[in-house]
């Protein structure tokens, strides 16, 4: 296929290309992102651009703390979190609630979400009138990309479009799961333990 390039001023253009079920990667606050809209078909056509593993779910974006709430349970501690670092490079596993179809999540319990801090993004995803399915916009096993070069050298041809330009940052967000009593880091990234500590008042034990 043809990789088409947008710019960011193309948002209508963009917005019916997701809209349409088509993959399109996009700057984001860390690194690009690669998204597709709810949808089944969509989804696959993702994992195989990647070459990701069907089993392995996509994380959700969210433009809002309402749309965060209408897709996953949000206890004490998430909302801790949630206050700290959101929009942000935090990206939290929650139980999911039932609304959220199973293809979404591949039929795990729980859904990662994250909130990003860029207003291009936040206002694709708004005028898309719900959550994305967003991933870094790279090969599996390969490094994240910031530039819309590095994107097209490994997904050139196997992505519908391409918002041209650059992310904010180098580092992929930080992955928390906070969907039981104990939270587990998943993913170091941009916002370190220490951060997440004092957010969620846990004093380090001394050495």
């Amino acid at each position: 296929m043809k990789t088409i390039r947008y710019n960011k001023n193309d948002t209508d253009a963009i917005i019916q290309t997701l809209l349409s079920g088509k993959t399109v990667a996009f700057p984001t606050d860390t690194v690009y992102g690669l998204g597709v809209i709810y949808d089944e078909h969509a989804l696959a056509t993702l994992k195989q651009a990647k070459g990701r593993a069907e089993t392995k779910p996509i994380p959700t974006m969210v433009a809002s703390y309402t749309q965060l709430e209408q897709i996953a349970e949000i206890n004490e501690t998430a909302l801790k979190l949630i206050h700290s670092f959101m929009p942000g490079a935090l990206t939290l596993v929650l139980k999911k609630k039932a609304c959220v179809p199973d293809f979404v999540t591949n039929g795990k319990p729980t859904i990662a979400v994250r909130m990003p801090d860029d207003p291009f993004v936040l206002d694709l995803i708004a005028k898309c009138q719900g959550p994305l399915l967003v991933s870094s916009a790279n090969r599996s096993d390969e490094a994240s990309t910031h530039y819309a070069s590095e994107v097209l050298e490994q997904l050139e041809g196997r992505i519908h479009a391409i918002v041209m330009g650059e992310a904010q940052g180098n580092t992929a967000s930080t992955i928390i799961d906070v969907s039981e009593a104990n939270i587990k880091i998943l993913r170091k990234g941009e916002i370190s333990e220490a951060e997440i500590h004092n957010a969620l008042q846990i004093k380090e034990e001394h050495k």
